[in-house]
């Protein structure tokens, strides 16, 4: 995994502007801290930071590549798992290679067919083709958008960035929030829009996007997207596929040439992962690492709700020992957990998950110290239907994001100004419209399997592009990549047209899953019920982050108070935020959370040092 960076301007000469671009991916060093390099010519400049994981000497960015009389530049972050297929394909076509790298075969892929290169990829990905003979840049993100790449156009100059840092890094952009972006942060959030970049003027490239700058300007275009169709196969057939492609993406994900795990729960979806990968690395006679999360003290703390029915401890350790994994427990120590917030905020340049990002976070810096891939199930609750919202009648019927919850108790903590300029009802009933919008419909299909195709779209579009930020961004601060086989673009699309009554199958969460996986799995993990990823349940969480919320009601210059009502604020503190609990977002974040989130923001205005427009 890497960083990549760019400016491209028609009217400057680039050539001698190393010292910008050279800033700009410095603040992308944890994306890529094994090495670096700039390239630039008079319209162009691009930076890139390198995690080295297939072929060290042959994989050095940006990569440049003659063809004829034609020059082409790279400049990539991710993976592609079909790169031995599209080499073979390419060799066909006259080709020669001087590498192993994927790089290669992707810039390559690009000089054969173009825009349409992307169609042909299977991967994750994020990358940038400065083709010089046709005076353009050309970017493309994955299908899933399980990488990221920012960008804005600001003096006649195309910037773009894996992250925001990199793009705020530049002397023309200033860190300025408008009403919208605020709605973003306090109605959306910790979501967001998808192509929204939150600050004024930046954009993220959607996923399934790719665009073209060039002297006429820029244009976006959309390579993929769930298309809806019957699904014709029977239970038998659907189960043989879904085992088919989890399986296949589960064993093409494994290459690398450095050391790679699974990142285990004991539940479902990573018990899968980790059987499918173990198979693959027995045979090459190597043995499974693995990892685990939990909570110091959290065995005294714990009570289970209707979001998080038990802990993995148990399933972790028999799931191991069944399969002969090398088993790795990290353990998180509270305080520490309160003081990752920042770093953690520094690495999505947003308020986030608050503890949910910070453990990942912590919890992924260990996972480093003894590897550089890891496999995650992420991914396989949005398209196999595994939140307890797809089996809520009320959340189910209710027009609206079903994860986002308490807007009018939450709206009472701002001040009546930026209510005012947010609009936030209408601003979340706008978002929500124009979701389902997107949703391919599907002719005849009754009401119900209609309406639970608008949940699913809208968890894969919108739920599922939160955990992906928060996956990519912590561990790539970790110097970390990680790899979602759930996700593979075959599996999404064949998974999506499979009816409800079928993955409700024996009315249990992800029914048709467990069905599929039925002789791959221990019977207890095939029969355990969804338990999401383990937040902590000390109280030194929730007072210590209530702590830092009063110590910013105390300073006057908090730039948090110019957004909210200090009194209610106030009575949130005296009250524990009890009202909050268990979740006024997502499944985990309750009034711990809304403490964290609230200091995050406040870090994140002044340390980023935001200007609010409204």
């Amino acid at each position: 995994m890497c960083g990549i960076a760019g400016w491209v301007n028609f009217d400057m000469d680039l050539s001698h502007q190393n010292k910008i671009i050279t800033k700009m991916s410095e603040t992308l060093f944890n994306r890529g801290p094994d090495s670096s390099g700039t390239w630039l010519t008079e319209h162009a400049a691009f930076a890139h930071r390198r995690l080295i994981v297939i072929d060290p000497k042959g994989g050095i960015q940006p990569m440049i590549k003659k063809y004829g009389n034609k020059t082409y530049v790279i400049v990539y972050n991710g993976e592609l798992y079909n790169t031995y297929e599209l080499r073979k394909e390419l060799l066909s076509y006259g080709y020669a290679f001087e590498s192993h790298s994927d790089t290669e075969v992707l810039l390559t892929s690009y000089i054969q067919w173009g825009s349409d290169c992307v169609k042909k990829l299977n991967g994750i990905f994020a990358f940038a083709v400065w083709d010089e003979s046709e005076n353009k840049v050309f970017l493309a993100r994955d299908h899933l958008g399980i990488k990221p790449l920012f960008y804005t156009i600001k003096n006649g100059s195309f910037i773009f960035a894996s992250e925001i840092k990199g793009i705020l890094a530049h002397p023309y952009i200033d860190a300025e929030v408008d009403s919208e972006g605020l709605g973003e942060i306090f109605v959306m959030g910790p979501t967001r829009t998808p192509g929204n970049g939150i600050f004024r003027g930046i954009n993220e490239l959607k996923a399934g996007h790719y665009l073209v700058f060039n002297p006429s300007g820029l244009k976006t275009y959309c390579y993929w997207s769930l298309k809806s169709c019957p699904h014709k196969d029977d239970l038998k057939t659907t189960s043989e596929k879904i085992r088919y492609f989890l399986d296949d993406a589960s064993k093409r994900q494994l290459v690398s040439d450095v050391p790679l795990c699974s990142l285990l729960s004991g539940g479902l979806d990573s018990t899968a992962i980790s059987v499918f990968a173990n198979e693959k690395l027995k045979d090459l006679c190597n043995q499974l690492i693995t990892y685990s999360v939990d909570y110091i003290g959290n065995d005294k703390y714990f009570m289970p709700n209707q979001f998080q029915p038990n802990t993995d401890a148990d399933f972790v350790g028999r799931v191991s020992k069944e399969l002969g994994t090398k088993h790795n427990y990290v353990f998180i120590d509270n305080e520490k957990l309160s003081y990752a917030l920042i770093p953690a905020l520094y690495a999505k340049d947003l308020p986030g998950m608050a503890d949910i990002d910070s453990s990942l976070y912590l919890f992924l810096k260990e996972v480093k110290k003894g590897a550089t891939v890891a496999l995650s199930g992420e991914g396989a609750d949005e398209i196999f239907g595994g939140y307890p919202w797809f089996k809520d009648k009320t959340a189910i019927e209710t027009p609206t994001f079903p994860w986002i919850r308490m807007i009018d108790q939450r709206m009472k903590l701002l001040s009546p100004h930026i209510v005012e300029k947010i609009r936030p009802k209408e601003y979340l009933n706008d978002r929500y419209a124009e979701a389902l919008k997107e949703v391919p419909k599907l002719t005849d299909e009754n009401a119900f399997d209609s309406r639970m195709r608008e949940i699913f779209y809208l968890n894969i579009t919108r739920f599922l592009a939160m955990l992906l930020d928060r996956m990519d961004r912590m561990s790539m601060a970790s110097g970390l990549e990680v790899r979602v086989p759930f996700l593979d673009y075959r599996l999404v699309e064949y998974v999506w047209n499979i009816p409800w009554k079928m993955k409700n199958l024996n009315d249990m969460e992800k029914g048709l899953l467990r069905h599929a996986l039925k002789d791959d799995l221990p019977e207890e993990v095939i029969k355990r019920k969804k338990s999401p990823y383990p937040k902590t349940h000390n109280p030194i969480f929730r007072n210590t982050v209530k702590k830092w919320v009063n110590e910013i009601l105390d300073d006057p210059a908090s730039p948090l108070l110019q957004l909210v009502n200090k009194e209610e604020v106030a009575k949130l503190i005296e009250t524990d935020a009890k009202e909050f609990d268990p979740a006024w977002f997502s499944q985990l974040m309750g009034g711990p959370q809304l403490f964290a989130y609230l200091f995050q923001v406040n870090t994140w205005l002044k340390d980023y040092k935001v200007k609010i427009l409204v």
